[in-house]
């Protein structure tokens, strides 16, 4: 399998965290994003929606992580949940990609990425709000759990924690959220787990 990813990307480390810690074997195709190379027609060939991450397997092409996530886990059923718990997964993946990591993302991006010239200190304290929202939800969803859904980890934590294990503030204190912490600490003793920026390329990024 092919992961088309780069380090920063939240989204593309769903999907590599898991195949690293499920030990299925893949290789990753580094896409300089901040060059550009997204809205390449080379790229935009590969994904007409200029994002990561892509995975290749075989003949089958995928984009979007909560696809890839699903792919994967009937492919190889590692991490699925019980059969009961299927909806609540992705009622999970649904509102990590909408309330979550949508949040995270742009806010982390316009916070540290964004020539400082752009940003906009308004917009950046709209945004920290909404993710100190999403932030608040989850935390209470994580009180007295150790994963989201059921007695195992599933693609939800793979899809919610996308975006917590970077440090660049985007309105994230972390000692206000402490279920969430004790997760992130569970996820983190998966075996295989690393860090985005020790298990995708593209960090550091280079000094103009």
């Amino acid at each position: 399998m092919k992961l088309y990813c780069f380090a920063q990307s939240g989204n593309a480390y769903k999907v590599a965290n898991y195949l690293n810690v499920a030990g299925i074997p893949w290789q990753q195709e580094f896409v300089d994003f901040f060059a550009g190379e997204t809205r390449s027609p080379k790229y935009l060939a590969i994904n007409e929606m200029g994002e990561v991450p892509v995975m290749k397997d075989g003949d089958i092409t995928l984009s979007q992580s909560g696809v890839i996530l699903d792919y994967l886990v009937g492919k190889t059923g590692y991490f699925a949940p019980a059969p009961n718990d299927t909806s609540e997964v992705l009622r999970w993946v649904l509102w990590d990609n909408h309330k979550g990591s949508s949040q995270f993302g742009m806010t982390r991006f316009i916070n540290n990425f964004l020539a400082e010239k752009h940003r906009n200190a308004d917009v950046i304290a709209f945004s920290m709000g909404r993710c100190r929202a999403a932030l608040t939800t989850l935390n209470a969803h994580l009180e007295n759990r150790d994963w989201m859904v059921g007695n195992t980890p599933t693609t939800a934590d793979f899809s919610c924690s996308g975006y917590l294990f970077y440090d660049e503030p985007f309105g994230m204190e972390r000692s206000n959220y402490p279920h969430i912490e004790a997760w992130l600490e569970n996820i983190r003793q998966l075996p295989n787990w690393k860090h985005p920026y020790d298990l995708m390329q593209g960090h550091p990024l280079p000094q103009n």
